[in-house]
């Protein structure tokens, strides 16, 4: 018996960070990617007009962020190939936003990425003045977020699912999530709406990471730097890599927050993503045991099958979460995946499943809205949309065998998640794909010439694991700072000690000896 369609969208919150490597040669590309003359001259020496504008919301925020009293922010489009090996061909519009430096004074610019790798950074760059508005990056920098192409604001925009698709649990990952199963007709009618709803074949052969790392380059020469200064977070790390690995001589300064191993495989790293995320629940769930009334009782080794009798009923019967609204298994699991990626928002999530327990699903079914980036009118953005397109061009491809195997050893690894049905055949979503993966694995291995890079890694990051960030900074022969705490991701964290590390490196490029820490 296959899996009914609503339990098959994914405990989406982990694909935020979860964009994979891929299996192809990327040296051909990224001695093409280097080139800067000639035919691309067009595209380098384009003098996009700055205007002021508003920033755009936060997501999960009522309002946008404003970092301090008058600070100006401007907006502005980037023109770049949509295939760079056809330079006068398409083109594709990159939006961009940017927090001017405090004082009028900047050295350069600082580019963002917030990682996804579907997530806009046009309004990650507000979160980040406001996280930084007392440092002095943000007096030594502009802060410059852009949405990478296909993502939010630029356009071709990857869309996938209608409004209502998306509220019925569409399929939404490119990726194990434990209970996606995906038919082979299925797959193939994925690849046909996105095709139809984001602009052609064309737009969804030509988002990966690598066309990205390009876009990134034309960027800065536009914003008139030398050499780049970057911060990513999560599959930010991988941006940042790859742009390492193609454009070594182009590399001022690198902070990579959270970082994915560009060492590993998908199957190593999905489960190593499930095995952080079901220790999150159990660390909730301890938190919980020692409160009055915790909805999942008093033994935290038993708190995963206490979920499971809440959650799975779902299945067949959701619950009621407000406004005509519906909490499902998967709206369910996703919301608890979205609090699991920090300890702040633990008691969120006690909130949420006594509400479960009670009949109430809109504590839940908030926190699901705040990944899937659903606003209050009922519109989604295409942030995940997005990232199931750059994932087929970043990610290794599974046979239906592998597939299947991959999502039962997920859901054995984070049982929280399990629906209580079999998944008897899964298939990649991305198997319609016409294009193969264009990112290469390994990837950033062996680069000369290389700047020394900074790797931030928090020890109990849920998502992305500690050893990672080790990994990525030994790969790129950079520093680690580690960070002791439980969240994914800390650049944003508002620590001192983080704050000056970061400005100490981004400004004076003085990185942390050896064995450097921070606690949260």
């Amino acid at each position: 018996m296959r899996t009914p369609r609503r339990l098959r969208a994914a405990a989406v919150a982990a694909v935020v960070p979860l964009t994979l490597l891929a299996a192809c040669e990327p040296g051909a590309e990224a001695k093409a990617g280097a080139a800067s003359t000639g035919a691309l001259d067009r595209f380098y020496d384009q003098k996009p007009a700055f205007e002021a504008c508003e920033p755009p919301p936060t997501p999960g925020a009522a309002e946008p962020q404003k970092p301090w009293p008058g600070a100006k922010f401007e907006c502005a489009r980037l023109k770049v190939p949509l295939n760079y090996e056809e330079p006068d061909g398409k083109t594709a519009s990159i939006a961009v936003f940017r927090v001017a430096a405090r004082g009028g004074k900047p050295t350069g610019s600082l580019l963002l990425n917030p990682g996804g790798p579907g997530f806009p950074g046009t309004s990650f760059a507000p979160q980040a003045a406001a996280a930084w508005a007392s440092s002095p990056i943000t007096e030594s920098f502009d802060l410059v977020g852009f949405d990478p192409r296909g993502v939010g604001k630029s356009t071709p925009a990857l869309d996938c699912y209608t409004d209502a698709e998306r509220e019925n649990d569409a399929m939404i990952a490119s990726f194990d999530s434990g209970v996606d199963d995906w038919n082979e007709q299925e797959t193939k009618q994925l690849y046909e709406q996105c095709a139809e709803r984001s602009g052609g074949a064309d737009a969804l052969a030509h988002v990966g990471t690598r066309d990205v790392a390009r876009d990134m380059d034309v960027l800065r020469e536009v914003l008139g730097d030398d050499k780049l200064t970057f911060a990513g977070t999560s599959y930010g790390t991988r941006l940042g890599a790859v742009y390492a690995e193609m454009f070594p001589a182009k590399v001022r300064a690198l902070v990579l927050d959270a970082a994915f191993d560009p060492l590993k495989g998908s199957r190593q790293r999905r489960l190593e993503q499930a095995s952080g995320l079901q220790r999150s629940f159990e660390q909730m769930a301890a938190f919980c045991s020692a409160q009055a009334d915790c909805p999942l009782g008093t033994d935290p080794k038993r708190a995963t099958e206490v979920f499971q009798k809440l959650a799975q009923p779902l299945v067949d019967k959701p619950i009621p979460a407000g406004k005509g609204r519906e909490l499902t298994f998967v709206k369910a699991v996703s919301g608890v995946t979205t609090g699991l990626y920090t300890k702040s928002t633990w008691p969120m999530i006690i909130k949420g499943i006594t509400g479960l327990r009670d009949g109430r699903g809109d504590t839940l079914i908030a926190l699901r809205d705040i990944i899937h980036e659903r606003a209050s009118d009922g519109t989604y953005s295409n942030a995940l949309e997005a990232t199931i397109g750059i994932n087929c061009l970043d990610e290794e491809r599974n046979n239906p065998a592998a597939e299947t195997a991959l999502k039962r050893d997920f859901i054995k690894a984070a049982p929280y998640a399990d629906t209580g049905r079999p998944i008897t055949e899964a298939r990649d979503g991305c198997e319609h794909w016409p294009v193969q993966p264009t990112l290469g694995y390994p990837y950033a291995t062996g680069i000369k010439g290389l700047p020394h890079t900074l790797t931030v890694s928090t020890t109990g990051d849920p998502v992305t694991p500690y050893e990672g960030g080790v990994s990525l900074a030994k790969t790129l022969g950079g520093s680690l700072l580690t960070v002791e705490g439980n969240q994914h991701g800390a650049a944003l964290a508002r620590n001192s000690c983080i704050n000056d590390a970061l400005s100490d490196y981004l400004i004076r490029l003085k990185t942390p000896g050896d064995g450097a820490r921070c606690k949260l």
